[in-house]
């Protein structure tokens, strides 16, 4: 049977006192049992006693003080910011162990929590890049007397300036969605109106935005996109904001690594499962090498391409396709680095009406 309870701890602050103590009353019985029988002062005795029981006093309490000294540097340490700093001792076996566990479990949640912090605000920044590109696109051509201030132009300004308080609202979610309590609004809807519409916005973002690379700023207007999805009449049913944002980021990645005058093709085929969707979006790119694609989707990650490809691609912020791997995490599905014969294929499977992750 194992001694679980406080009580029965035999390494616990309290076993180790009351070792001490007793281990004082035999050294002071002891020499109390030598003079007796070496008929030595009883002052001298006295002195010896208390000698040896400081020198044990010592030597316990500098086992039980050290660590605390540290958690106390260590707290400090965390008190100002600095989340890096572990204590030492979490595999000891007593009521010490137990709290410098809990204090680099502590410090190691307040790391976490800073870190998706500052996540967060980099998810943020690119989710709104796509329809302020969009927005500034449409207005500039307006300004510029490229396209008149029609209904269909106005309409067309505010479907972004309404995405973009659409992804104001999503912070809150951002926020929570380390923690898994997300939630979706899934709905039927047609596939073909609704990736016609993504690959527009995307479309006007590609051929009018500036993309920063290593050697300056550059125009894409020679990336070709196009939508092929079989049934023409397929229908799915996901989260479309969600799913917004798979595809944005896709398409944008790919246009990314696309060469001069390229293609990206975005597929979508009826899934296995009830209004499942299988989606891919490919590119005429390099190609993702197979060592990297099992990191392709770390946030943060920018792959080990050497120098842009293309005119004007970058290597981005190395968050879209993590983005875009949380939003099908979110529906339950998968998304993956497939096979390809050219470039990078990337695909997504939607489960449909199966219950989602929330």
């Amino acid at each position: 049977m194992t001694a679980s309870g406080p009580g029965l701890r035999p390494f616990s602050v309290k076993a180790k006192l009351g070792t001490l103590v007793v281990v004082s009353v035999f050294i002071t019985t002891g020499l109390l049992m030598v003079a007796v029988r070496t008929r030595t002062e009883l002052r001298f005795i006295t002195v010896f006693s208390v000698i040896a029981t400081l020198l044990i006093t010592q030597f316990v309490a500098h086992g039980l003080t050290a660590p605390l000294d540290e958690m106390t540097t260590v707290a400090r340490s965390i008190s100002h910011g600095d989340y890096t700093r572990r204590v030492s001792g979490a595999d000891r076996r007593d009521e010490l162990g137990d709290l410098a566990q809990t204090i680099n479990l502590m410090a190691d949640d307040l790391e976490a929590v800073d870190r998706h912090r500052k996540e967060l605000v980099a998810n943020v920044s690119h989710e709104l890049r796509t329809p302020i590109a969009a927005l500034r696109a449409v207005l500039e051509n307006v300004v510029d007397g490229v396209s008149s201030a029609d209904p269909e132009t106005m309409r067309t300004a505010l479907k972004q300036t309404e995405r973009l308080g659409r992804l104001v609202e999503t912070l809150l979610d951002l926020s929570r969605l380390d923690n898994g309590v997300v939630t979706l609004k899934a709905r039927r809807f047609e596939v073909w109106p609704y990736l016609s519409g993504v690959l527009k916005e995307a479309n006007l973002a590609v051929s009018h935005r500036r993309l920063s690379s290593g050697s300056g700023n550059h125009t894409r207007k020679d990336v070709h996109l196009h939508l092929d999805v079989s049934p023409p009449e397929l229908t799915a049913h996901a989260d479309a904001e969600r799913l917004h944002q798979v595809v944005a980021n896709l398409i944008d990645n790919a246009v990314k690594h696309s060469p001069p005058h390229g293609r990206v093709t975005v597929l979508a085929r009826r899934g296995s499962g009830p209004e499942s969707l299988v989606l891919e979006v490919l590119d005429e790119g390099p190609g993702i090498p197979e060592a990297e694609r099992h990191r392709v989707f770390e946030r943060f990650n920018r792959g080990e391409v050497p120098s842009p490809h293309g005119p004007g691609s970058d290597g981005g912020t190395g968050l879209g396709l993590a983005i875009a791997r949380w939003a099908v995490d979110l529906h339950g599905g998968r998304i993956g680095v497939a096979e390809s014969a050219r470039g990078c294929r990337i695909q997504v499977t939607l489960p449909g009406t199966t219950q989602p992750r929330g």
